[in-house]
């Protein structure tokens, strides 16, 4: 299928071939027409599925028309479109602006850590959409600056990721302040009790679209598995980034402690790295971003929440640090590198505590990992012994009374 069989108008259709693109992607081909039909979607899909251009066409399309036919010249706030992070609320803002280049109609993005004026000032020349982020909007509705009772149009754009940076609550209270009538879009990469508890206070007999499986998605990344001693990581990382000195390299750590640490190792060894995670400011984190988008930094190393939503061009490499230890990061992390149908490769490094770990991501994704034994730090790792309940305390308690031997032998 063809972007022009989807039913969008002639402006649309010119700014999608101004972008280059001429075929939608499975989430774009599924959802479009159900939003232009005008239901509600619960919507199961990961980053780098296309899955923007599928609520901001469609959108862009019924504002159009609806002020078409009113007549109305001015603009009036119509869709509310709420993200976790402001680096995602900033794209879909630059998105709306990209489709809509030939339509009258305007976005303003509101998101925290910077100051409220200049968001303000935009808000008081008017406009149809608000892309925002909980906290910031929430400060904006107390003072009076955005008022809801006229949206029509709302998305909840990975809610999941809301859940996980505590928002639940600031997002209840926002969708109390919307009208009753309207029509939801709804996103999640993920569908956990709490969320789908959401989705039945919130959607309206909606058109359930999954896509992108995670296998497929993991089957188009190039990924390898280098199994190492937990203290040689570092140097193992050193010899990988000297082999590719020119490649854009996102690494991943399990916890913010280890971003910044990873982060000012890389700086030590002559390399330049910059990290990003929850615990830095807004402006930290988007001048790392930017400076790592413009290829001023070569390695940017982050946290699963910093990560996700972050859409970066071109990058030729994702190393998972430290394998995460939950099987859905693990995908949403390579597919940094995957992206929309394109390949990518990722590399995993892997210590005799994360095996734990592997075998639930190589589980999960219905692949076995490829390991890569030659490199230096190559570590043939042991299988799991039971040991009686006094010995070593040096080794790793996985519960059910087993204790796990933390031996290695060196190839």
């Amino acid at each position: 299928m063809l972007f022009s069989e989807l039913g969008l108008i002639e402006p649309l259709q010119k700014a999608v071939a101004h972008e280059g693109y001429k075929i939608p992607t499975p989430i774009q081909e599924q959802a479009i027409p159900v939003v232009l039909a005008g239901r509600d979607i619960l919507g199961c899909a990961q980053t780098g599925t296309g899955k923007t251009a599928s609520f901001v066409l469609p959108l862009l399309q019924r504002m159009h028309e609806q002020k078409q036919a009113s007549g109305v010249s001015g603009h009036q706030l119509k869709a509310l479109i709420l993200t976790p992070t402001r680096e995602l609320a900033t794209q879909i803002h630059e998105s709306i602006e990209t489709y809509g280049r030939f339509l009258r109609l305007k976005s303003v993005v509101i998101f925290g850590g910077v100051s409220q004026s200049r968001q303000v000032s935009d808000l008081r020349r008017g406009c149809d959409f608000i892309v925002a982020t909980p906290g910031r909007l929430m400060d904006l509705m107390s003072q009076n600056y955005i008022v809801l009772n006229g949206i029509e149009y709302f998305v909840l754009d990975e809610a999941d990721r809301m859940l996980d940076m505590g928002f639940v609550h600031e997002v209840k209270r926002i969708i109390s302040r919307l009208p009753r009538k309207r029509q939801t879009l709804f996103f999640s990469a993920t569908m956990p009790p709490a969320i789908q508890s959401l989705v039945k206070e919130i959607l309206t007999n909606p058109v359930a679209i999954t896509v992108t499986p995670e296998s497929t998605t993991a089957e188009l990344v190039d990924q390898k598995l280098y199994y190492v001693q937990k203290n040689e990581k570092r140097a193992l990382l050193h010899h990988l980034l000297k082999s590719n000195p020119r490649e854009s390299v996102l690494v991943f750590t399990r916890t913010k402690h280890g971003a910044d640490r990873v982060a000012r190792d890389l700086n030590h060894a002559g390399f330049n790295a910059t990290a990003i995670h929850g615990d830095k400011t807004q402006q930290a984190r988007e001048r790392s971003l930017q400076g790592f988008k413009d290829g001023k930094m070569q390695i940017l190393v982050a946290t699963d929440i910093a990560a996700r939503g972050i859409d970066i061009d071109d990058l030729a490499l994702v190393v998972n640090f430290d394998l995460p230890n939950i099987p859905e990061s693990y995908v949403h992390r390579i597919g940094r590198t995957g992206r929309a149908g394109s390949f990518g490769k990722a590399i995993s490094f892997c210590d005799f505590e994360e095996k734990i770990y592997l075998k639930d991501i190589q589980k999960f994704i219905g692949q076995t990992v490829p390991v890569e034994s030659n490199h230096p730090f190559h570590v043939a790792l042991m299988e799991p012994l039971t040991v009686a309940s006094s010995a070593s305390s040096s080794g790793r308690s996985m519960g059910g009374g087993k204790r796990y031997g933390r031996k290695f032998s060196q190839r």
